[in-house]
């Protein structure tokens, strides 16, 4: 009977009073874009952040701002933060964090050029042979990485 009741006040709310009550009630995500990004000689690119834990070491990407697609946040992290743009990206994972709240969007991705920090978050970018990784890049981006190369990040479509 209380439930009926509810229901049919909730019906009856302006739909924005609804979406800011549906905000109050539910667990808020950040959302990211990330690229397991490749060049031609099959290396893979990995960004040293100023602000990231551990040794700084980890795959290019970031927020997604309000109204932006996945991808199009990718390739602009990219342009901002190394002055890189990709030829080919396609969704390739999406992976959930509890601790962090966050939600990551993951492409595989190629490129040519070259990556330079255009931003005072990197330090350094740098493309590694995925065999020789550097030491304190998080397990589970190593592992996403060998994911993604055995999926064909390689490949130019």
């Amino acid at each position: 009977m209380l439930k009926d009741l509810l229901g049919g006040i909730w019906q009856h709310l302006p739909n924005g009073l609804r979406r800011w009550g549906m905000r109050r009630i539910n667990t808020q995500f950040t959302v990211t874009a990330a690229g397991v990004i490749c060049n031609d000689e099959g290396h893979v690119l990995l960004l040293k952040h100023f602000f990231r834990d551990g040794s700084g070491w980890g795959l290019p990407g970031g927020f997604i701002e309000a109204g932006e697609q996945p991808q199009d946040a990718l390739r602009r992290e990219l342009l901002e933060e190394i002055g890189l743009e990709v030829s080919h990206a396609e969704l390739f994972e999406t992976r959930a964090f509890r601790r962090a709240r966050q939600i990551e969007i993951v492409f595989r991705c190629h490129a040519t050029g070259q990556a330079s920090p255009q931003s005072m978050e990197v330090d350094r970018a740098a493309w590694f042979p995925p065999t020789s990784l550097p030491e304190g890049l998080p397990d589970d981006q190593r592992q996403l990485i060998k994911r993604a190369i055995m999926n064909g990040v390689n490949r130019q479509d």
